[in-house]
């Protein structure tokens, strides 16, 4: 059965995934913001979790630098359907936030996989 949980709550469950990132690694993070919605777009999957939409650093070159930031969604409904307790959507928030900005560093959803965050 899925939980119920205010948004205010789920926003900091994200929050403190990104808290919980190292900072030699989140130093690393730039032009990123992250947002939570409330579903996924209409063209994408209804149960997707997360999206990155942006230039992987690995993609990036001079033509790059003077765009809008790139942006990582959490998208709550489908995380909340999803999780049976709380511990469950803590845990769950926390691999969305890190596969979404593991692709900002341009680690592909194959590689996340392997390592357990897919």
């Amino acid at each position: 059965m899925p939980i119920e949980m205010d948004r205010e709550r789920f926003d900091a469950l994200v929050d403190e995934a990104l808290d919980a990132i190292p900072e030699e690694l989140a130093s690393l993070v730039h032009n990123l913001v992250v947002l939570v919605e409330d579903e996924p777009p209409a063209h994408e999957p209804a149960d997707l979790l997360g999206l990155y939409d942006g230039v992987a650093l690995t993609q990036r070159d001079s033509s790059t630098l003077m765009h809008l930031p790139d942006r990582v969604f959490v998208f709550r409904n489908p995380l909340l359907d999803m999780c049976e307790s709380e511990e469950e959507l803590v845990e769950e928030v926390r691999i969305t936030v890190v596969h979404e900005i593991a692709h900002h560093f341009g680690i592909s959803d194959a590689r996340l996989h392997d390592l357990g965050y897919a």
